[in-house]
């Protein structure tokens, strides 16, 4: 059984195909303002051990669209920095636009000059995509012996005492039909002699009765003799506050 799933965009390239270091030189070199960032927020991306690139808002009509793509960096000190990208074609010639800002607010204030609808507020917030009201499945999946795979994947993490998916979520990864795995953070920059990596995946299943469930799974470095780690999470927000932790780890000697 292969259930396909499309998704709503493709970002300007893939993160997971070039270093932190690749991926920054690529979107300053595409902005047309790209001199008015902070030089500050320059050096501190020289730091960088991983980056992830993601859709934030868009719209199309009339042969016009503009997108914003939020651009994040995990930095040596744990600490994490955005930029933002605005793609157009509103321009003379209807060519692709590339501007760059530090802030969202910034980002946001150059969006509403452009020739398009601004993004309506709900709740003070804004609404960064309109999704059909049954998007189906989230992941495109590949039928394989996917509990097993979920299976191998938990025996392996070594995750701090107490600190790793239940009980629950392991009985129900046993009805795993299909799977698939991604690269949230795109490839790690190894660094000094320390020689650091991180890596997040999300592991994606789907059940038999059609739900979904993600395992987020961080490979790092930061160990007494520099060999490679394996924890996982339920969820991304605690994969990606464990790899702040691993950081400041490593910060701190």
């Amino acid at each position: 059984m292969s259930v396909p799933y499309e998704t709503a965009y493709e970002p300007p390239e893939s993160p997971e195909t070039h270093s932190p270091e690749e991926h920054l030189e690529r979107l300053l070199g595409r902005a047309l303002n790209s001199f008015d960032l902070p030089d500050e927020v320059l050096r501190r991306l020289e730091s960088a051990l991983a980056h992830n690139s993601s859709l934030h808002s868009a719209h199309h009509s009339s042969g016009l669209h503009r997108e914003t793509y939020r651009h994040t960096w995990l930095l040596a000190d744990a600490s994490v920095l955005t930029l933002w990208e605005l793609v157009h074609n509103t321009a003379p010639g209807s060519e692709p636009t590339h501007e760059v800002y530090a802030d969202e607010e910034d980002a946001g204030v150059a969006t509403s000059r452009l020739p398009l609808p601004p993004d309506p507020p709900v709740c003070g917030r804004t609404v960064v995509l309109q999704l059909p009201a049954d998007p189906g499945p989230r992941h495109s999946y590949v039928p394989d012996d996917s509990a097993d795979h979920a299976r191998r994947l938990l025996r392996r993490a070594e995750n701090p005492e107490g600190d790793r998916p239940g009980e629950e979520i392991a009985r129900l990864l046993g009805s795993a039909v299909a799977h698939q795995i991604t690269q949230a953070f795109g490839r790690p920059r190894l660094s000094g002699e320390a020689r650091l990596s991180f890596s997040l995946y999300e592991h994606a299943f789907l059940l038999m009765d059609g739900g979904e469930i993600s395992l987020w799974e961080v490979e790092h470095t930061v160990t007494p003799d520099g060999r490679h780690r394996c924890e996982v999470y339920a969820t991304e927000e605690a994969a990606r506050a464990a790899m702040e932790r691993r950081a400041k780890e490593a910060a701190r000697g």
